[in-house]
């Protein structure tokens, strides 16, 4: 009997060792099964990267209100596994904690700290009510301090946590330049893609209009939307920074189309021999696309006017991206607004690479000449029969100067391996065509990649939109709908008359052993 207690002790003993050291291995080592085609809830290689070259301890605060219902107390499990993953990959150089902000002096510290109270509503016994919550993170850097405020979007959380460290160990921010004195949108008008992309760039202006050069400090040079035409003088500052090696971005409006007039006129902005010189153009049309957005028009019938949703093919909504490139590969959808055709005929001509980034659907086409834009307008196949127009490319090279042999003369006539972004529509990242969060995503991925700063691309587009279905054919739709109606029901009578059959040949089996 002794010996038996003996055994039983023994084995109670190696049972908890073994759970104890599991306990002790999950807490070092983190892992997950993640079925997802982007990989969204797995730590991405940047963030990797990130967290593993911190030189000093990071030390985070999560303040989180405990026993809040759901959703929101997804948020701090939520915080609490992506913290662990990057707690891992950290080399001991983060440390976190969690606080539960109570009572008048807990609430009082994390104001304190940047953490403003939210409200949520909880039921409590069979009523609705409610309650002052907190959801934020302070993070801690030497003598910096970065805050996100709330947590909301858990699919942006890895970004928003990668790029708020980002900031916090980075030693000085990069600058971005918006070209000015064409008519171009102010940063400050674009409202939502100046918040995303300000909080890791310094975003300056750069007035063309004055004839002066674009400073040495700036990383990547932005030509927005430009509604008059560029001087010479301003041309040449453009081409000299690229020459310099400078980034630059074209996002041009070669048409002035007007949705309340439903008229178009082409925009002469003076750049297309400078931009046929560095192997792009941006042809005067129009691209019509089957895969679009909808738009609310007034339609009158039997005497009253209504409000209705109609596509509108004058609004694309592209999804054929290039899937190697970093920019677009793991984005699903971006609304472009009136947007022209690229043509990337003359790169190889100047010893360029072009690539196409963005194309149409196999079912579009181009308006050209006169622009009348009808939202009620009939299409025929002819109208729609072109397949992958390109929309936006990069151009990849060592460029020559497109003042070679002109007035002014260049000071620098070639450029080291350098790249220009083009896109034929400058309103997509304004805050009244954002349709998308693909449409943001695409604006900020372009001054990353311009920036040479690729790797937040590859964490920002993980949480991208669903993206937008197949068009298929009207015979497609209703043999699907007929299938949908049919083929339940028919498989309900065809089991049915299955299980009788089986029944009736039981029936006369047991009749024949029984006789």
């Amino acid at each position: 009997m002794k010996d038996r207690k003996i055994q039983i002790f023994i084995r109670l003993a190696v049972v908890a060792g073994i759970l104890i050291l599991l306990n002790f291995i999950s807490i070092r080592l983190f892992g997950r099964l993640d079925l997802t085609a982007q990989g969204v809830y797995t730590l991405s290689d940047a963030s990797k990267k990130l967290i593993g070259s911190l030189d000093d301890r990071v030390t985070v605060k999560a303040y989180f209100t405990e026993d809040l219902p759901s959703p929101y107390n997804n948020n701090r499990r939520a915080v609490l596994d992506i913290l662990n993953e990057y707690k891992a990959f950290a080399k001991g150089n983060l440390q976190y904690e969690f606080l539960n902000p109570q009572g008048e002096k807990g609430e009082q510290d994390a104001q304190q700290q940047g953490i403003s109270p939210v409200q949520v509503q909880v039921v409590n016994e069979d009523k609705l009510e409610v309650k002052r919550a907190y959801l934020g993170i302070v993070m801690l850097y030497e003598d910096k301090k970065e805050v996100i405020p709330v947590v909301q979007n858990l699919s942006s959380l890895e970004y928003d946590i990668s790029s708020t460290l980002k900031r916090l160990t980075a030693k000085a921010k990069k600058k971005v330049g918006f070209t000015t004195g064409h008519g171009e949108p102010d940063p400050a008008s674009l409202r939502q893609a100046g918040q995303v992309v300000g909080s890791q760039y310094d975003l300056v202006t750069v007035d063309l209009s004055k004839g002066e050069p674009v400073a040495n400090d700036v990383a990547a040079l932005l030509v927005i939307s430009p509604q008059t035409r560029f001087q010479d003088s301003a041309k040449y500052q453009i081409d000299q920074f690229l020459m310099r090696g400078g980034k630059i971005a074209f996002l041009l409006n070669r048409i002035n189309a007007n949705l309340q007039s439903r008229m178009g006129q082409p925009l002469d902005l003076g750049l297309d021999d400078m931009l046929r010189h560095y192997g792009a153009r941006v042809n005067p049309d129009l691209v019509r696309d089957v895969q679009c957005a909808n738009i609310s028009v007034m339609q009158q019938q039997g005497g009253m006017t209504f409000q209705s949703q109609v596509p509108f093919p004058y609004i694309p909504i592209a999804s054929d991206f290039d899937p190697n490139n970093p920019i677009v590969k793991d984005l699903q959808g971006i609304v472009f607004p009136f947007v022209s055709s690229i043509d990337t005929g003359n790169a190889s001509a100047q010893g360029l690479k072009a690539e196409v980034l963005i194309r149409s659907s196999k079912r579009s086409g181009r308006q050209t000449g006169f622009f009348m834009i009808d939202p009620f307008q009939r299409y025929t196949p002819a109208d729609l029969a072109e397949s992958g127009i390109p929309l936006g490319i990069i151009v990849n090279g060592s460029f020559k100067s497109a003042f070679a042999g002109k007035q002014p003369s260049p000071v620098l006539t070639t450029s080291p391996e350098t790249r220009i972004i083009v896109v034929g529509d400058g309103d997509f990242m304004k805050d009244e065509f954002l349709g998308t969060r693909g449409n943001i995503t695409f604006f900020a991925n372009i001054i990353d990649y311009l920036a040479d700063d690729a790797g937040l691309i590859t964490i920002r587009s993980k949480n991208v939109a669903t993206p937008p279905l197949d068009q298929i054919s009207d015979g497609s739709k209703k043999m699907l709908k007929y299938t949908n109606l049919i083929a339940p029901p028919l498989l309900i009578v065809l089991y049915g008359l299955l299980r009788w059959r089986r029944r009736v040949a039981f029936k006369k089996l047991m009749e024949a052993q029984v006789s």
